[in-house]
C-alpha cells in the first residue's frame, strides 16, 4: 500500500510493539519504532530506503513521541510521530504528552524542517472562527477538550492542523 500509494514517510502509531528498532520492512521501506510493553500504545515512522539511510537521529522519548533527524537533498528534516491519550484517559496522562511533544518540537533548530504525523485522538470541530490562525474550516464533530488541546499546541508553536483545510468525503 505504501509503495502503491508513493508515500515516501508514514507515521505509525498504537503499535504495540515492544522494543526500539530499525529495520527493513522490504520493497525499500526502513521502519523506526518504540514500545513499551507491546500491548498498548507505540509510535513509528516507516521512511522509504533513501531517506532511511540518511537519519542522523533518532529520539524515543516515549512510548507516544518519537522524532527522527534525516538530511534530504540538503535539507535538515524532523519528523515527529505522536499518539495522544485517548478521550477518557486520565488528565495528568495527556499533559505528559503534549509536555513530551512541546520539548521535541522546542530542542528543533530554527531553519530546520519540521513534519508532525500524530493520532491527536481530539476533535477540533467545524469551522474556525477565532482559530483562522490555525486551522481551516472543515474539521468534523464538535470540539471536545482533546481537540482544544490540538488548537492550543499549535498556536502555542505557530503551526497549523493542516488536515481541517481540506474538506473531507462524507462517510455514512
Amino acid at each position: 500500500m505504501i509503495e502503491r500509494r508513493k508515500v515516501d514517510i508514514l507515521y505509525v502509531q498504537e503499535t504495540r510493539w515492544k522494543g526500539s528498532k530499525a529495520c527493513s520492512i522490504g520493497a525499500g521501506f526502513k521502519l523506526f519504532y518504540y514500545g513499551v510493553d507491546g500491548k498498548r500504545h507505540g509510535v513509528g515512522v516507516v521512511l522509504k530506503e533513501e531517506f532511511g539511510r540518511n537519519v542522523l537521529e533518532v529520539k524515543r522519548v516515549s512510548d507516544r513521541v518519537m522524532s527522527l533527524k534525516s538530511e534530504i537533498e540538503g535539507l535538515m528534516l524532523n519528523v515527529v510521530s505522536g499518539y495522544a491519550p485517548q478521550v477518557g484517559c486520565e488528565l495528568e496522562e495527556k499533559e505528559r504528552f503534549w509536555s513530551e511533544l512541546d520539548e521535541v518540537i522546542e530542542n528543533i533548530p530554527t531553519g530546520e524542517r519540521l513534519v508532525i504525523g500524530a493520532d491527536f485522538n481530539g476533535h477540533v470541530s467545524e469551522g474556525n472562527t477565532g482559530d483562522e490562525e490555525v486551522m481551516g474550516k472543515f474539521g468534523v464533530k464538535e470540539r471536545n477538550l482533546e481537540g482544544q488541546m490540538v488548537v492550543d499546541f499549535a498556536k502555542r508553536m505557530d503551526m497549523a492542523v493542516v488536515n481541517t483545510y481540506f474538506q473531507k468525503r462524507s462517510i455514512d
